[in-house]
């Protein structure tokens, strides 16, 4: 089961690393797609007639064990880093990409229809004894025996799928100094492929006698659930390019209110800009071919179950025979087609003038849901600051969070009219060692 837990690395090959997607560039002053993707109601305070956007592409990692300089310094011992120590191990991966999309404003009304594309991958509080044991590294750390007993919902899963949204926004209220906004955003979504595999309620021993792996006296509730291309392997990062590929089976929604303090000395401009929004409430049906989702009880009862030969399994059926195999599960639970939860949250943010061109933004991004159910795509709480210059063609910005999974990162990002690059933890990488590394960058139209 070596390769199935190196989700992580497959990402990091295809050179994208965000967490707070477009941290910073999302609440920027210059009001557009961007910002709409964000909250829906800031379709309103668009500058421009129409905005098209051409593509915008975040991505990232976030984990609490591996840090930035173990990623680019050349450590190969992956695995022995990030199943040290014996907190268990939390990991969020993630690609969004803001396809073609097109906005429209007139009088108090203003209209969007966009295409996205997203990737998710994720280990939820996975036991770093258990994780060496499957993957076979560090394991002098279990030397002997460990004692396994845990309650939580250990998962490993990823997550591909395509959305097309359409948006619509309305002024409510508007006078000389003050102007308030709602907006929804309805999200078709398409499932592109998808893998879990989940142990609940573990209790058992880990014996590793002479790099003789074995699980004894275990009893467990697994679940594997696979659609599409995952269903094939997590080694290929061809498995990971699947967006639309099960059709329309699925639909979510955003809805988001905005208030805006006028600026009295410059026309068009604002004192305070804040928003709340409600994201991707919504699920989506795999429906695939391949589709399967197996829920399990363990109980090897005095007998042992061997690691070893998990360790060139590449792809969860072959797990599914091995353990079927040794005859110590009982299929508990099975589906054809199955539902997964979209990773929903509630974001709030406030951007304040302090002195002509001089901004500074509060974010808060909190989950609405727990990462540990099986059809649950995972998310992290996050809170970022980003002092920012904002003038009407040129922007620099600097966003400090404090993230569930990767603690503090600071950031930087420009903006030359409507290009932008940055990166939310690019800063703190340079001065000291950090454990999310993430970059994005894009480019839209407005006239």
């Amino acid at each position: 089961m070596k390769k199935p837990l190196l989700i992580v690395s497959l990402l990091l090959c295809g050179g994208l690393f965000a967490q707070e997607h477009y941290s910073g560039i999302s609440t920027s002053k210059r009001t557009g797609l961007l910002n709409a993707n964000l909250n829906p109601a800031e379709l309103t305070n668009l500058q421009t007639t129409f905005e098209v956007n051409i593509l915008n592409v975040s991505a990232g990692i976030a984990n609490n064990k591996v840090s930035f300089g173990d990623l680019v310094g050349g450590n190969n011992d992956f695995e022995d880093m990030l199943f040290s120590g014996r907190e268990p191990v939390n990991l969020r991966a993630d690609v969004k990409i803001l396809g073609p999309a097109f906005a429209y404003k007139v009088n108090k009304w203003a209209f969007a229809i966009s295409s996205s594309a997203n990737v998710k991958a994720n280990i939820v509080d996975l036991n770093t004894d258990l994780g060496s044991a499957v993957t076979f590294s560090g394991l002098n750390a279990i030397l002997g025996s460990s004692q396994l007993n845990i309650s939580e919902n250990q998962r490993v899963s990823a997550t591909t799928w395509g959305e097309i949204g359409f948006s619509v926004a309305r002024d409510l209220y508007e006078d000389d100094t003050h102007k308030f906004s709602a907006g929804v955003n309805f999200n078709l979504l398409f499932p592109g492929s998808y893998a879990n595999m989940s142990a609940k309620n573990l209790d058992g021993v880990v014996t590793n006698v002479v790099g003789d792996v074995d699980l004894t006296n275990a009893t467990a509730e697994l679940n594997f659930a696979y659609s599409g291309s995952l269903a094939e392997g997590f080694t290929n990062s061809d498995n990971f390019n699947e967006f639309f590929a099960g059709g329309l089976n699925g639909f979510s929604t955003d809805i988001g209110a905005n208030y805006q303090l006028k600026d009295a000395q410059n026309d068009g401009g604002y004192l305070i800009n804040a928003g709340v929004s409600v994201k991707n409430l919504g699920s989506m049906t795999f429906k695939d071919e391949n589709n399967v989702s197996n829920s399990y009880l363990l109980d090897t009862g005095n007998g042992s179950l061997d690691l070893n030969q998990f360790e060139d399994v590449d792809n969860i059926e072959e797990i599914e025979d091995l353990l079927l195999a040794s005859g110590y599960v009982t299929l508990n639970q099975t589906s054809r087609d199955f539902k997964v939860k979209l990773p929903s949250y509630l974001a709030l943010y406030a951007d304040f003038k302090i002195h002509n061109n001089w901004y500074a933004t509060g974010y808060i991004q909190q989950k609405l849901k727990k990462d540990d159910g099986n059809d649950q795509i995972a998310v992290q709480n996050i809170v970022t600051v980003t002092p920012r210059y904002s003038a009407s063609k040129f922007e620099a910005f600097i966003p400090l969070s404090i993230n569930e999974i990767s603690d503090f990162t600071a950031g930087i990002g420009f903006r030359y009219s409507g290009f932008f690059i940055g990166s939310g933890s690019i800063l703190s990488a340079a001065i000291t060692d950090t454990n999310q590394a993430d970059a994005y960058l894009g480019y839209r139209i407005g006239f």
